[in-house]
C-alpha cells in the first residue's frame, strides 16, 4: 500500500478506532450533568433543545451531589466548588489531498495532530459557567486561546412566562449562538487547515475569530423570542500591549456592535428557528489611526430539525451581505476605490441516524465586487480576473463508533473559485484542481 495514498490513512483510522478504549470519565459537561455527550447533542458540535438550553444558563445545570457549596453568612460570601474539575481534550488527526498538488507541495499531507484543545467547559458556580479553548496548533507549533465563552445566567417570570438572560464574555462574534445556522458552529462542523480555500469572506464569517472581546447580554422569553447584543473591541493576542495596529489587518476603532433576533417553534417531534444577525465595524488596516474602512454585515438564518424515530433530519441556511467603504485600503493602494460588496449564502442537509452515524451535503455561494487591487492574481491564491465568487459543496459522512471519537470524511467540490472555473489564478490553475479530500480521526476525553 502507498504511503501517499488516503487509503493509508483510512486504515490507520480503522486500527486506531479500535485500539482506542472507551473512556472511564465522559467530557466535563457530561460528567457535570450526569448524561452522555448525546442527551445535549445529535452529534458535537450540533445542539439539540436540551443543549440550547443548558447553553442558554451559562452551562450551569448539573446533577445531583456533583459540588460542594457553603451558604454565605452575613459579612460571607458562599464557596461554590466542584467535585471535579471541568476539564476535557479532544485531539485531532487528519490527512488533506487535493485533486492537483500546490506547486512544489507535498499532496496529501498527514498532520498527527493537526490539533489539540484543553477545555475548561462547565460551572463555575450557582450562575456562572464557561466553555474555554485553548487549543495547540501544529502549524504554528504552539498554544493560543480559541473559542472562549464565559457566561452569567438565570431566569425569572415576566406576565407568568419564563425570561432566561444572561451576560456573555466571548472572543468570537456567533459564538454566543444557540443554533448551527450561523458562522462560529455552522456547517461544516470540521475543516482541514491544508487545502487552498476562497479569498472573499465577509467580516462576520470568521475573521475576528479569537481576535477581539466582547461583553453583551441576551435573553429568551418563554423558549420563542430570543435577543442577544454584544459590542467588540479588537484583542490581538500575542501581540505587545497597548497594540499598535501593526499586526493585523483589522483593528476595531471604536466598538464593533453586533446584534442577533431570532424566533423558535418547538414541538414534540420538531424545531424551527428563523432569526437574523449582524455587524457593525470601523478599522484601519496595520494602523489604530488614520482613514478607515467600514463594514457593515446583516442577513437571514434558518435552522429546522425533525425527529424521525430515533433518526433527526436538519435543515439549516443562512445569507450574509457585506457593505464595504474600503477607504483606508484604497489610500494604501490595496483596493479600489467606491463602494464594495459581498453576498455569502450556505445552505446544508444533514440526516443523522442514531447518534452514531450522520451524513450532510451543503451548498455555498460567495459572490461580490470585482476588484483586480483586492483580489489580485497570484498563483492558486490570487484571482485572475478580480473576482470575488466562488461557489461549490461540501459532502461529509460522520461515524462516532462511540462518543469518545469521530471519524469523518469529508469533499469539497468548487465550481468556481477566486473568480473563475478555468485558469482563475493566471497561472494555469482550475476552480476543480482545489477539490478537496479530509480524512479526520477525532478523540474526545
Amino acid at each position: 500500500m502507498r504511503r501517499d495514498s488516503p487509503i493509508f490513512l483510512v486504515a490507520i483510522l480503522s486500527v486506531a478506532s479500535a485500539l482506542v478504549p472507551n473512556a472511564n470519565a465522559l467530557p466535563s459537561y457530561a460528567r457535570q450533568t450526569g448524561l452522555p455527550c448525546s442527551g445535549c447533542h445529535t452529534t458535537a458540535p450540533e445542539l439539540n433543545n436540551a443543549g440550547r438550553q443548558f447553553k442558554l444558563l451559562g452551562y450551569t445545570d448539573r446533577a445531583q451531589n456533583t459540588s460542594i457549596t457553603t451558604d454565605p453568612g452575613t459579612r460571607r460570601a458562599s464557596l461554590n466548588l466542584l467535585e471535579n474539575l471541568p476539564l476535557s481534550v479532544f485531539l485531532e488527526t487528519s490527512m488533506t489531498g487535493t485533486k492537483v498538488p500546490q506547486p512544489g507541495t507535498q499532496n496529501w499531507n498527514f498532520e498527527f495532530p493537526q490539533d489539540v484543545s484543553l477545555f475548561l467547559a462547565g460551572a463555575w458556580a450557582t450562575h456562572v459557567g464557561s466553555f474555554l479553548q485553548i487549543t495547540y496548533d501544529a502549524q504554528s507549533d504552539h498554544f493560543s486561546i480559541d473559542n472562549t465563552d464565559i457566561r452569567y445566567a438565570n431566569k425569572t417570570k415576566v406576565g407568568g412566562k419564563e425570561l432566561d438572560y444572561g451576560l456573555t464574555l466571548n472572543n468570537n462574534p456567533t459564538l454566543e449562538d444557540l443554533w448551527n445556522a450561523t458562522p462560529a458552529w455552522g456547517y461544516p462542523f470540521v475543516a482541514n487547515d491544508a487545502a487552498p480555500g476562497p479569498s472573499a469572506s465577509p467580516i462576520i464569517n470568521g475573521l475576528l475569530a479569537a481576535d477581539v472581546a466582547g461583553l453583551g447580554g441576551y435573553a429568551m422569553y418563554d423558549q420563542h423570542a430570543y435577543f442577544a447584543g454584544t459590542v467588540y473591541r479588537s484583542d490581538h493576542i500575542g501581540d505587545t500591549q497597548p497594540t499598535t495596529g501593526a499586526c493585523c489587518s483589522n483593528t476595531i476603532r471604536g466598538v464593533a456592535p453586533y446584534w442577533r433576533a431570532a424566533f423558535q417553534q418547538t414541538g414534540s417531534t420538531a424545531n424551527l428557528e428563523i432569526g437574523a444577525y449582524g455587524i457593525h465595524m470601523k478599522s484601519t488596516p496595520g494602523a489604530v489611526t488614520g482613514p478607515e474602512n467600514s463594514y457593515t454585515d446583516f442577513g437571514p438564518d434558518v435552522d429546522y430539525e425533525r425527529t424521525i424515530g430515533k433518526d433527526v433530519l436538519s435543515v439549516r441556511g443562512s445569507y450574509v451581505r457585506e457593505n464595504a467603504a474600503l477607504v483606508a485600503s484604497a489610500v494604501n493602494g490595496s483596493a479600489s476605490s467606491g463602494p464594495h460588496h459581498l453576498n455569502a449564502s450556505n445552505a446544508n442537509v444533514e440526516y443523522h441516524f442514531g447518534n452514531r452515524l450522520s451524513g450532510a451535503v451543503g451548498w455555498f455561494l460567495t459572490d461580490g465586487t470585482n476588484d483586480p487591487l483586492l483580489y489580485a492574481p497570484a498563483a492558486v491564491s490570487g484571482s485572475a480576473n478580480g473576482g470575488a465568487r466562488s461557489e461549490g459543496f461540501i459532502s461529509n459522512v460522520s461515524y462516532w463508533p462511540f462518543q469518545n471519537l469521530d471519524l469523518a470524511v469529508q469533499y469539497t467540490n468548487y465550481t468556481r473559485f477566486n473568480g473563475g472555473s478555468t485558469d482563475y489564478d493566471g497561472s494555469g490553475r482550475a476552480a476543480g484542481d482545489n477539490n478537496t479530500v479530509y480524512l479526520l480521526a477525532r478523540f474526545v476525553f
